[in-house]
């Protein structure tokens, strides 16, 4: 007897024995459904074999036989009937659970259990809903099975990654079918958020309307995605609307998870919590950081991987200049909270940044990850490992703090048949093409590739996926390969910036002559870079398929 547990109420297995049932009450349950029919396998008990041994039991037993692999839509709903109407908890049970596991998840998704969570919570009891994700979508009933739209290619999502490589393409061919596929109004450009939070940015100005940005000729399809069928070259979105295919590109960033650490919902915006990962609270960080006179600020880092791993950083050091300019730096206790063991992954950036570390007496905590925040209390509470590889907690008191959330794969990437173990989308890191499905690439933050997530990287990417898609049509003659370049401007001071490039392995790929920007040092050039060049650089150039600097090497 092999008992998975749904969730509080509900538990499903395989085919159980009348010898089962005192075990089956010892654990608490109070009820049991059949749902398999009699007589379907030769060593199967009848269902008044087990209805008997139940009574005897105290346990109530619910005869709804389903044919293997015909559960219909009428199933459910009386699935959810019963569900309704017996003690709790229940097992149900069938030859291997997976019918009663079906018959949960359509039950859940006609009560409108988001299809994520529906399909995440089956695959830790073990058991895959893909088959029926569309049937989960369209609220437990059986959809009619026609696209309700159709494009040559087809990209979830219209953030930065999505948008620039809809007009790489574009740019190679102005004929292409495209369908861009994002529910959101407005397209930010995130890197100017670090900017916004040391107040030399104006919020307003990292924030532009999708319809404005979505290149010409492309299709912009304002919804949600539910799931993916990659092998009916299928997108279903919210509602159970299906868009299918030829190609597909998935670049719908990374989730933040703000209910990662506890508390922290609760107290952003406010209690001196602050984050510069989200545009409403950027100003607030600058707000914080000007009003402090005197007290501790603390800087958090979750584990990687993250969006702009020098982001937690650059916060720090462009609060610790403004505080060393108006000559208060010395009654602030500054701490870097990160849960990591290294101040950067590239070690040739490491000793410019330690010099500033050092300028601004910072207090460098390795290995403190962010679990627990009390706004009102003004206390945050860290996870410390030591050396055996066990955890304690530390309580550290602050006047202000910087979170960075912890971050994930969005729900609906990371219960796909897209995903690897870990959550991302599986990729070849030089094709940036599917490792499974020949028809689908990824850029952006949400795939595996071991690269920085940072917008230059999906500058570097958007034209290789736009190549190699291409060349996969017949219309590019090489395939291209992306070399996990990344940037990453450090912003140590109010007109400084220590400019790291790199790609795979840490390797430096500088793009600039050493003799007009020295990525290990701190230079004004990179600075100008950063506050000048940057921000039109991606509105006009990455977003409008114009490559400078980003064609990607050639191969064959």
């Amino acid at each position: 007897m092999e008992i998975k547990h749904i969730d509080a109420t509900l538990a499903v297995s395989p085919q159980i024995l009348p010898s089962d049932i005192a075990a089956i009450a010892n654990q608490g349950f109070r009820s049991i459904v059949c749902n398999r029919p009699d007589g379907e396998g030769a060593d199967q008990p009848a269902f008044k074999e087990i209805s008997d041994a139940a009574a005897e039991a105290g346990l109530e037993c619910h005869y709804l036989p389903v044919t293997s692999g015909r559960v219909k839509d009428s199933d459910a709903v009386a699935f959810g009937a019963a569900m309704q109407s017996l003690p709790k908890p229940t097992l149900a049970y069938c030859r291997t659970g997976t019918r009663s596991a079906t018959l949960w998840s359509l039950d859940e998704g006609a009560h409108g259990t988001p299809l994520p969570s529906i399909l995440e919570t089956a695959r830790k009891a073990g058991y895959d809903m893909s088959g029926v994700v569309r049937r989960i979508a369209n609220g437990g009933k059986t959809p009619t099975d026609t696209a309700d739209a159709s494009h040559d290619i087809v990209i979830v999502g219209g953030g930065a990654a999505g948008i620039a490589a809809a007009s790489s393409l574009h740019a190679r061919d102005g004929g292409l079918d495209i369908a861009i596929i994002d529910p959101a109004d407005i397209h930010y450009y995130q890197p100017g958020w670090t900017m916004v939070g040391g107040g030399i940015f104006d919020a307003s100005t990292t924030a532009k309307t999708m319809a404005s940005l979505i290149p010409r000729n492309v299709h912009w399809i304002k919804a949600a995605v539910s799931a993916f069928e990659p092998q009916n070259n299928a997108v279903i979105l919210d509602g159970c609307r299906v868009v299918k295919y030829n190609r597909l590109i998935v670049a719908p960033g990374l989730k933040l998870d703000w209910n990662g650490v506890d508390g922290l919902v609760e107290t952003l915006g406010k209690n001196g919590v602050t984050s510069n990962y989200r545009y409403d609270l950027a100003p607030y960080t600058w707000k914080l950081v000007s009003e402090l006179k005197s007290g501790r600020a603390v800087f958090t880092q979750p584990p990687m991987p993250i969006k702009c791993a020098g982001a937690p950083q650059k916060a720090l050091y462009l609060s610790a200049d403004h505080w060393r300019r108006t000559g208060v730096l010395d009654k602030v206790d500054i701490r870097f909270c990160n849960a990591g063991n290294v101040l950067f992954g590239v070690k040739e950036y490491v000793p410019a940044l330690m010099d500033y570390i050092e300028r601004y007496r910072a207090e460098l905590m390795f290995g403190h990850r962010l679990v627990r925040i009390d706004g009102p209390s003004r206390k945050a509470w860290f996870a410390v490992g030591d050396e055996a590889g066990k955890e304690r907690q530390a309580e550290i008191e602050f006047d202000m703090i910087h979170v960075v959330p912890p971050q994930t794969a969005p729900d609906f990437i990371r219960v796909s048949p897209l995903a690897d173990a870990a959550g991302w989308v599986d990729v070849d890191q030089n094709t940036l093409r599917h490792k499974s499905f020949d028809n689908i690439w990824s850029l952006g933050d949400v795939m595996n590739a071991p690269n920085a997530k940072t917008a230059a990287a999906a500058r570097k990417q958007a034209p290789t996926v736009a190549n190699n898609l291409l060349q996969d049509m017949g219309r590019a003659r090489s395939v291209a390969h992306y070399d996990g370049y990344g940037s990453c401007p450090l912003t140590v001071e109010r007109g400084k910036i220590v400019l790291a490039e790199f790609g795979y392995g840490g390797k430096l790929l500088p793009s600039m002559p050493t003799w007009l920007i020295n990525g290990r040092k701190p230079t004004r050039a990179a600075w100008f870079l950063k506050e000048k060049i940057l921000p039109p650089m991606y509105w006009r150039a990455m977003l409008r398929g114009k490559e400078w600097l980003a064609r990607p090497d050639m191969v064959g």
